[in-house]
């Protein structure tokens, strides 16, 4: 399938919360870029990773809501394969509130290819990260379940099993 514009309703939602436009963090993303398996390596700025080498082997399609941090490694495998990873900041300052959280498990466990999972260390001010192969789309914590549910499945509707990741066969 090909890549379709986000949803005019995704981006005046992201506009209202002060989200970040969908970014394009890497001039050239190929695919393919297997490190040995549990091979450690550090993905650069901005996080979480969009693409990149990785683990051979991708996280599995179930559960779609990790409560733990998951694989970097291992989730850009599955973002090779045209997923989308919602993550959120779990707690501390700038937490994502539970409310958002809860809103947000319940479109990532009702969608396909679609993955949920806290994130360690996502940069100052972001709570929450929306991530497709080579695309990045952050939010801060004043964001609504409303907007937060309205932007996840835009992001995830424009992106999910596309022509925008390297191996989107099988979808």
């Amino acid at each position: 399938d090909t890549v379709q514009d986000l949803p005019q309703a995704a981006i005046a939602a992201a506009k209202s919360a002060g989200c970040s436009t969908v970014q394009t963090p890497a001039d050239d993303a190929p695919g393919g870029q297997h490190l040995g398996a549990g091979q450690p390596t550090t993905y650069p700025d901005p996080l979480p990773a969009t693409s990149g080498s990785h683990d051979p082997s991708p996280l599995p399609d179930t559960p779609h809501v990790y409560r733990e941090v998951i694989s970097e490694t291992r989730a850009v495998h599955n973002l090779e394969h045209s997923f989308v990873i919602i993550y959120y900041r779990q707690s501390g300052d700038g937490a994502l509130p539970q409310e958002v959280v809860t809103e947000l498990e319940a479109t990532a466990e009702a969608g396909k290819h679609v993955l949920m999972a806290p994130h360690a260390s996502l940069p100052e001010g972001q709570a929450m990260a929306l991530t497709a192969w080579n695309k990045l789309q952050t939010c801060g914590n004043n964001v609504t379940p409303d907007q937060a549910v309205t932007i996840a499945q835009g992001f995830i509707d424009a992106y999910v099993c596309t022509s925008n990741s390297p191996e989107s066969a099988g979808c």
